[in-house]
């Protein structure tokens, strides 16, 4: 028996200039390469979603699109959405391949290795 995500973990930013289905794209996809959703998991119905986040299922049907396109869940007709089991590794960026290109242009500007430490720490604490 297949988990499922539950909705009440996707959440939106009225105030950023992201779209919608590119938020709720890129949370789940998080949650794939994190591992909070495993091979097989069943995503939330795009009714579901819609209804608990108050948007129009075209913008669901948009973000489970672009994460199927990149290979990362696959649509069961008359069953659902799940994560997929042919899942690539390019379609799931890792932390590391995000942190890298961002390292090397810190070290290009001339940032030390304490500096970027530094001012990613403060980042994530401002976040929080």
């Amino acid at each position: 028996m297949t988990q499922m995500m539950e909705t009440r973990q996707l959440i939106l930013d009225d105030e950023s200039p992201v779209p919608v289905y590119a938020q709720l794209s890129e949370q789940m996809l998080g949650a794939v390469a994190r591992g909070d959703l495993s091979v097989g998991e069943q995503l939330p119905s795009v009714r579901d979603v819609a209804a608990r986040l108050g948007v129009n299922p075209n913008t669901v049907n948009r973000a489970y699109a672009e994460l199927e396109r990149i290979g990362v869940v696959e649509t069961r007709r008359g069953r659902g959405t799940f994560v997929s089991t042919r899942r690539s590794s390019r379609g799931v960026p890792r932390l590391s391949e995000i942190a890298e290109p961002f390292v090397a242009r810190a070290r290009a500007l001339g940032y030390g290795g304490r500096q970027i430490v530094d001012a990613v720490a403060k980042i994530v604490r401002r976040s929080q």
